[in-house]
């Protein structure tokens, strides 16, 4: 008789980084790489991770991580001076391995897209890191977009800023696929009234634990708080998503 593997968990965290800029209107790149060493995940993903103009720099040095930090860059960027695509990155733990990387254009007004990671931990597993527009009638164009790109077999984990201020209403494009799961109120920074950043968990995915960092440093370091989430993979997958 075959032994079932045990189950692996992971933590992920995500957080709008907001160029850096904080409520001080500094500028921090360090103090950033200060709140998201605290927070000990696996994985993280990222938004406003670069600069609007020109070729959209890094908002941090990819020198800054590699000495201040124990994460590999996700090589998701299309240029040589960007962290990551449309301000989405993604951080992996020394040891994760990188994976591979898939680039999905988005609709809607304004220019936006997402990153879809597939990595082998043995377990296949796909993180999708988003940042979504402001206008709900292109979020629920760019998430059909996204349910249509989604993988074809293995877990999958979709993470980032929603934008998305109602508590019930405005993700149905991805409840079919995923368990969708808000840890708490991650916006504003100075008054947390909405939980803007989120986490779904495809079939085989369970979460143990959720939260949002609300320490001082945290406060002050962006306008959104990162919010984390320890998950559990299943060695036995369910359905795939979208399937019966």
């Amino acid at each position: 008789m075959h032994e079932t593997p045990p189950p692996r968990t992971l933590r992920v965290t995500s957080y709008n980084i907001r160029k850096t800029r904080g409520l001080d209107q500094r500028r921090a790149p360090h103090r950033t790489l200060d709140v998201i060493n605290r927070i000990e995940a696996d994985i993280v993903v990222l938004q406003e991770a670069d600069h609007r103009h020109g070729q959209r720099p890094a908002a941090i040095s990819p020198d800054l991580i590699a000495r201040e930090t124990d994460f590999n860059i996700v090589p998701v960027s299309r240029n040589d001076v960007s962290l990551g695509w449309h301000g989405n990155a993604i951080l992996l733990r020394k040891g994760l391995g990188h994976g591979t990387v898939r680039h999905l254009d988005l609709p809607g007004m304004e220019p936006r897209g997402a990153v879809r990671l597939d990595l082998a931990l043995p377990l296949r597993v796909s993180v999708i890191a988003v940042h979504l527009g402001l206008l709900r009638r292109s979020r629920l164009q760019q998430m059909e977009a996204i349910a249509e790109a989604l993988p074809d077999e293995g877990h999958t984990i979709i993470a980032g800023d929603f934008n998305e201020w109602s508590p019930k209403r405005g993700l149905e494009p991805l409840e079919p696929h995923f368990t969708m799961y808000s840890p708490g109120h991650s916006f504003h920074a100075a008054r947390p009234l909405a939980a803007l950043d989120r986490i779904g968990l495809s079939p085989g995915l369970t979460l143990r634990d959720a939260g949002v960092r609300q320490d001082a440093l945290a406060r002050r370091a962006s306008d959104h708080l990162p919010i984390w989430a320890d998950i559990e993979i299943d060695a036995r997958p369910g359905p795939l998503p979208g399937q019966p």
